[in-house]
């Protein structure tokens, strides 16, 4: 599933102070508004994945909900989505196609429920809509439909070979990757101007730098690379002598070696930029507010799918579109609470030297039964280990150009 994110660092505004300072929930300011609304097209998946923190975790919310969103719901959402725009003022904004899998409702109905908001938003607002598919579903008449109303694919894959995607299965489990590599190569080869990346949660049981090099064939103009979902009460799977932020480091070191030309891998390029002091759009590190908002096939508005690995319910909110605005989620307590900053963090990340990088971690990382979220990482000690690695490098490099430019003739 295609990770929540915010607009590009050079599209968001800075806040008071830049990363370091609260958000608005926080010194009293305007809530922070949604820019990027995420729609379940579909409330079901072809897959049954063995690992799905949303069909597999502690969350049942999805069994009460119709599978597919009606017409009426997503008439009364682009609404919606129009109205927040126009009051926030906003210039752009994200539209994420989801599911389970989206395309389970059909290529057009995606395309018209995209052509809706376009047309409802102003005339100064431009729309980016994205859809996130196990890629399974894909042919050319899909990717043309697509393709003509401007929605860019994003494709979920535990890697780029078979033995990466064994967990990958359907209903009767039967492997996924013969129709998922098809789909994926079709994408890249006949619409790469439609192919917005690969997404893919780390397995520390997998050589990271296979892994990276078999997704590369793929051919992504991106890749997101996820930790698992996981907390306090209920721990990520730690293969014995294996850690995440040692993966990361590996892969880390292929990508910045090859001179970062291969394709862009986002947490790599946020965290460079976060340690450069720049402002990133990431829900997994640094501290920029909280702009992500979730549609279920039957209208309710929720917080993010990822809440979900928490506890059953974790992501409700008690609102929906029908008797609510956006702007009533942004002053829902669980929402504001995630836009306050170093407010809402635990004693031992504010006295962290690597505060303004890591920012606590992915919110869903934090949780411990009976304590909330209000908590480091589960991943705090390999985020410290990738964000100081990271930092070696830069350190590294750094130093060997100065005598570089000197050499060269530089005062």
């Amino acid at each position: 599933m295609w990770p929540v994110r915010g607009r590009r660092a050079a599209e968001r505004p800075l806040r008071h102070g830049g990363a370091g300072v609260s958000g608005g929930a926080a010194t009293g300011e305007a809530p922070y508004p949604f820019r990027q609304f995420i729609m379940k097209m579909h409330g079901r998946c072809n897959l049954a994945c063995t690992y799905c923190y949303l069909y597999e975790g502690p969350d049942s919310t999805w069994r009460a909900r119709p599978p597919a969103a009606s017409a009426e719901v997503l008439d009364v959402v682009a609404t919606r989505i129009a109205e927040h725009a126009v009051t926030h003022r906003l210039t752009a904004l994200s539209l994420v196609l989801h599911g389970g899998e989206p395309l389970l409702a059909g290529a057009r109905a995606l395309a018209r429920f995209t052509a809706l908001v376009r047309g409802r938003l102003p005339a100064d607002c431009q729309l980016h809509a994205v859809v996130q598919t196990n890629a399974t579903l894909l042919t050319p008449e899909r990717l043309t439909t697509l393709a003509e109303e401007g929605i860019r694919v994003g494709v979920s894959l535990d890697g780029g070979l078979a033995e990466h995607n064994a967990r990958r299965v359907d209903h009767a489990g039967r492997p996924a990757w013969p129709a998922a590599a098809r789909g994926a190569r079709l994408l890249a080869e006949r619409f790469p101007q439609s192919y917005a990346g690969v997404l893919t949660v780390v397995d520390p049981g997998l050589d990271p730098v296979e892994t990276y090099e078999s997704l590369l064939a793929l051919r992504p103009p991106a890749l997101d690379l996820l930790l698992p979902h996981g907390n306090w009460s209920a721990p990520p799977p730690r293969p014995a002598g294996v850690r995440h932020g040692e993966w990361l480091c590996r892969v880390f070191d292929r990508w910045w070696a090859a001179g970062r030309r291969e394709t862009r891998v986002r947490l790599f390029e946020e965290c460079v930029a976060l340690l450069l002091g720049l402002p990133t759009a990431t829900e997994s590190l640094g501290l920029d507010p909280f702009d992500a908002v979730v549609v279920e096939t039957d209208g309710s508005i929720e917080q993010v799918d990822s809440l979900k690995s928490a506890y059953d319910g974790a992501a409700r909110t008690g609102l929906d579109v029908f008797r609510h605005g956006f702007d009533d989620a942004l002053r829902h307590p669980a929402v504001a609470a995630r836009q306050a900053g170093t407010s809402g963090l635990a004693e031992q990340c504010l006295a962290c030297p690597l505060l303004t990088v890591c920012g606590g971690g992915h919110y869903a990382h934090r949780y411990r039964a009976g304590h909330g979220f209000r908590n480091p990482s589960v991943y705090c000690s390999d985020l410290q280990l990738f964000i100081r690695h990271v930092a070696g490098r830069l350190h590294h490099d750094a130093a060997l150009a100065v005598p570089a430019s000197r050499e060269g003739g530089a005062p």
